[in-house]
């Protein structure tokens, strides 16, 4: 079996290198396809008003001066097209993807785009103690269970357009728990400064506010389980989708008949 392992830490992050051992252990023969530098909170991006550059920097690896979507897009496209790939692998993240976190991830991004291009796809993050600034992500146990979750997925395979976004509580884990998506956001913290030139500059930040709930993703790695989240392609909301005809309909905007044509 063929992987394709991918991030948004870049080329050189350890996450990576922890996840292609996992995929090797597994049996997988690896390819490797990476930006050339952290692309955090980059989300679904496609570089579109520029070329991009492709360096071959091993025997089955690349670098990419683009997203983490632009690797994905390039590699299953262009760079091995004609090499079936049974799965695509992202991370391991340096940092959870919890909750509303998703949105912005690059990570998760990996798995939407090979979900997209009709491979199935798993996005893995480890979370990790922050409040000591000496601290570093350790990949030890992430690995393992990293490996334990290629395995099932071997055996298990995923739903058409569902991936999987798994996130790791940082040292030995409990076990593992199927989850949902949980509420995380951050507070509204903008930092204004003057540069030398007198100008201003701007950085976005803040601290995440969660909200813990039973059965969520946040929980699960609060509690120093690994989370399992399966996400689908389709965000349409269902629940509302009628009320919105409804609500069309009252507004005298509904037709049963096609709309003028152009």
């Amino acid at each position: 079996m063929r992987a394709l392992i991918s991030n948004d830490d870049g080329i050189h992050s350890p996450g990576l290198a922890a996840l292609e051992r996992a995929a090797r252990r597994a049996g997988f023969e690896t390819y490797v396809v990476a930006p050339d530098r952290e692309q955090s909170a980059s989300s679904h991006a496609l570089t579109l008003h520029r070329p991009l550059r492709v360096a071959k920097t091993g025997e089955r690896a690349w670098v990419v001066d683009g997203t983490p979507t632009d690797c994905v897009n390039l590699a299953l496209c262009s760079i091995l097209k004609g090499t079936e790939m049974d799965f695509v692998f992202s991370g391991i993240n340096t940092g959870p993807n919890l909750g509303d976190d998703i949105t912005y991830s690059g990570t998760v991004a990996c798995a939407f785009e090979g979900t997209l291009l009709g491979v199935p796809s798993i996005a893995f993050s480890l979370d990790f103690r922050r409040d000591d600034p000496a601290a570093a992500a350790d990949f030890t146990h992430a690995e393992e269970a990293a490996l334990a979750v290629i395995r099932m997925a071997q055996e298990t395979p995923l739903p058409g357009e569902t991936l999987w976004n798994v996130n790791m509580p940082p040292g030995r884990p409990k076990g593992f728990l199927a989850t949902r998506m949980g509420k995380r956001r951050y507070g509204e913290s903008v930092v204004e400064k003057i540069d030398p030139r007198g100008r201003p500059y701007y950085w976005i930040g803040g601290a995440h506010i969660d909200t813990r709930a039973d059965g969520t993703d946040v929980a699960a790695v609060a509690d120093d389980f690994v989370s399992v989240t399966p996400l689908h392609l389709d965000l349409t909301d269902y629940r509302a989708l009628a009320e919105m005809a409804s609500v069309l309909g009252r507004a005298g905007l509904s037709s049963a008949e096609p709309g003028p044509q152009s």
